[in-house]
């Protein structure tokens, strides 16, 4: 019983796949406090940036308007061309705050859950049309999260609001003793510096707000162990993952043998269609092991590292083809081998010692005896 119950709760972190399948359902980790709290500030940033580039395009427009002949009023083609001019004049320095709003609007967003889009998430459900579970969104855990926020939301604004305009209360009083163009820049810059201080306020629920919902996504996503358990069954039963991880497994075999071949005390050749690696530790082998072989283009491999690496090549083309079809990879050659490989690697030692100017110049082994059930 005990084991059932451990199989059904969701304790398993979400795997790659169960989280790649819920961002195709449009479920990713979103928060609508950062995205509030980042356009509110980058209003408050505008206007204190370009405060006074605005306040001269308000003002132009207000003059503009307010000094209209008689004339002109009872022109309508006039009144045309004014509203044109002034419509004009509000794009230019407007422009720039809906440019700041467009992009602070499509990057908050995707800070934390990243870019997505997801035809699913818009398509029209049943389930979201029935009215008892209308009913469960609006009384649930979600639901009350919501409220205290929004609780939290209005106490720390307010809060912030009261404290900062307190102490400045009587510089808006002072607002309209100077010139149009002075004042209007400077209620401008005082609205900005104002709107942006108690929206930094909102920083405080943002901090609570963002973590809360990446746990709250992850824990939305987590499995049960049977879960975890069917996902990788069907996963690699598939045909293609299979075959990705036998070529992984292929490529990772192909480098860890090509790493041993500089270890190799000689490699035996055909001389150019097979190529075998042997190794030969005395005192800890009971007999030499292949490190590396293979045909054609991986025994041209083999002989370059070799070659590379100066490890000694014989030349022996019925030994070569013996040890490559009887051995495996790290494995001991076979017994009836062993004669003859301990001739080649005699042969090896001895032009090594020569090369240094020690011993004698070794003959060259010719016959070498490979029983006739092992040649190929």
């Amino acid at each position: 019983m005990a084991e059932n119950n451990n199989t059904g709760e969701r304790s398993e972190e979400p795997t790659g796949k169960k989280i790649q399948d819920a961002r195709k359902k449009g479920q990713v980790a979103r928060s609508k406090e950062l995205n509030s709290a980042a356009l509110l500030i980058a209003a408050g940033a505008v206007f204190i940036t370009i405060g006074g580039y605005s306040s001269s395009g308000i003002v132009s427009v207000l003059l503009t308007n307010f000094s209209v002949t008689r004339e002109q009023i009872f022109n309508p083609s006039s009144m045309l061309v004014n509203l044109g001019n002034s419509i004009e004049q509000s794009f230019l320095f407007l422009a720039p705050i809906f440019i700041v709003f467009y992009v602070v609007a499509a990057v908050a967003p995707i800070s934390i859950g990243g870019i997505n889009f997801s035809w699913e998430s818009v398509r029209p459900k049943a389930n979201k049309m029935s009215p008892m579970k209308g009913f469960k969104r609006m009384f649930g855990v979600n639901a009350l999260m919501e409220l205290v926020k929004s609780i939290s939301k209005f106490a720390v604004v307010a809060s912030f609001a009261i404290f900062y305009l307190s102490g400045r209360f009587d510089e808006f009083l002072t607002l309209g003793h100077g010139d149009v163009f002075s004042e209007v820049a400077r209620g401008l810059f005082m609205l900005g510096n104002s709107f942006l201080t108690i929206s930094l306020s909102l920083l405080i629920i943002v901090a609570i707000d963002v973590p809360y919902q990446i746990w709250n996504h992850t824990k939305q996503l987590k499995m049960t162990k049977q879960e975890v358990k069917d996902e990788s069954k069907d996963t690699e039963g598939r045909p293609e993952v299979k075959g990705r991880i036998r070529q992984t497994q292929r490529e990772m075999s192909y480098r860890r043998m090509m790493q041993e071949v500089p270890t190799a005390d000689v490699v035996i050749t055909n001389p150019e269609h097979f190529a075998v690696a042997l190794k030969y530790e005395d005192g800890k082998m009971l007999a030499p092991i292949v490190v590396a072989k293979g045909t054609e283009e991986t025994a041209m491999k083999i002989r370059e590292i070799a070659k590379a690496h100066e490890v000694p090549m014989f030349a022996a083309p019925p030994l070569a083809r013996a040890i490559f079809y009887s051995t495996k990879i790290n494995r001991a050659i076979p017994e009836g081998l062993y004669l003859a490989v301990a001739q080649v690697l005699a042969f090896v030692y001895q032009l090594k010692e020569y090369s240094k100017g020690r011993g004698n110049k070794p003959e060259d082994v010719v016959d070498l005896p490979i029983p006739s059930d092992l040649r190929r």
